[in-house]
């Protein structure tokens, strides 16, 4: 499906965000367009009330930048009110059960939760046993707000999603792995490149090769060949010590411009932050007037209030 075809709806059916397995293209056009109707209001000065009265708790198991700064700008900007819980507030999972965690905030008047967290079963078990819908901020399975922050500013730079083919470099970990479902379902063809032993969950995998056009390699060139985006993450995602082995294994897979040659004359850069410069990326990619990182990084905002706007406000 071409998305500049899509006509939009004005809902979704899911109530909770946490994987793009649950959510169908037509669900996922439809935040894109609300995105960027929300930013393109923003822009203009447009104030908006769709989260009045509404609380948000944002618990973070892991610490995050980017996550906390644009949801808690998204929820203001919404006229919502948010509640920054980080681990040492909250004893989710050890002292006490998800089960009566997500029952209690429930009493206390909470409209939702988002949760950047390790294990993904913690965001699945909140879903399942709360009321509220729940928002996966990051898991160590995958990261779907990144990734329609990501389909956004492709649709922005290259003016369509269908047809255009991203390549992954380096680590087959959350990133990949969402990468994977949300690109399929969005039209585009992806190649994840990725040295033996490091490819993507295969769930995510399998599907991806159902809903679309997708390849795993262990040749960085030949994911790379004829690719409007290179995208690539960290060689070592946080909470990870350093390994020397698993470096070894990931560096022959550093975008830098020889390998960049392989993309089409007009690539992009791609990269969901925070960068390791001159590990996974060299300086002269991830500063080349190539590079939309801070694109990306700004779309967070817009998208992150697609998705609130949706489930709690829409």
């Amino acid at each position: 499906m071409d998305i500049n075809k899509y006509r939009p709806t004005g809902k979704i059916g899911n109530k909770h965000f946490l994987t793009f397995l649950d959510y169908s293209t037509e669900e996922i056009f439809e935040l894109l367009y609300t995105a960027k109707r929300l930013k393109a209001e923003h822009k203009a000065g447009v104030k908006h009330g769709a989260l009045s009265g509404k609380t948000i708790a944002l618990i973070f198991a892991k610490s995050s930048t980017r996550t906390r700064v644009s949801f808690e700008m998204g929820i203001r900007q919404l006229g919502g009110h948010s509640l920054f819980l980080s681990a040492a507030d909250i004893q989710l999972g050890r002292g006490e059960t998800i089960h009566d965690t997500v029952k209690t905030m429930e009493r206390f008047d909470i409209n939702g939760i988002m949760i950047r967290t390790h294990k993904h079963s913690d965001v699945e078990e909140l879903a399942m046993y709360g009321t509220i819908p729940i928002i996966n901020g990051l898991t160590d399975l995958c990261h779907p707000c990144q990734v329609l922050a990501d389909l956004l500013t492709i649709w922005e730079h290259k003016g369509k999603l269908e047809g255009i083919k991203l390549a992954y470099l380096g680590d087959g970990n959350n990133m990949a792995n969402s990468l994977l479902a949300g690109c399929t379902r969005a039209g585009m063809e992806i190649a994840i490149g990725c040295p033996e032993g490091y490819e993507p969950d295969q769930r995510f995998v399998e599907d991806a090769m159902k809903t679309g056009r997708a390849t795993v390699t262990h040749d960085p060139a030949v994911a790379a060949q004829g690719a409007d985006i290179i995208y690539t993450d960290v060689f070592f995602s946080m909470g990870q010590a350093a390994d020397g082995k698993k470096y070894e294994s990931l560096i022959s897979y550093q975008v830098n411009r020889r390998l960049f040659a392989y993309a089409k004359p007009d690539a992009l850069f791609m990269h969901c932050l925070p960068a390791h410069r001159g590990q996974e990326v060299t300086e002269d990619i991830i500063d080349s007037p190539a590079s939309i990182i801070f694109d990306q990084a700004e779309n967070r905002l817009h998208a992150q209030k697609a998705i609130l706007y949706h489930l709690y406000g829409g």
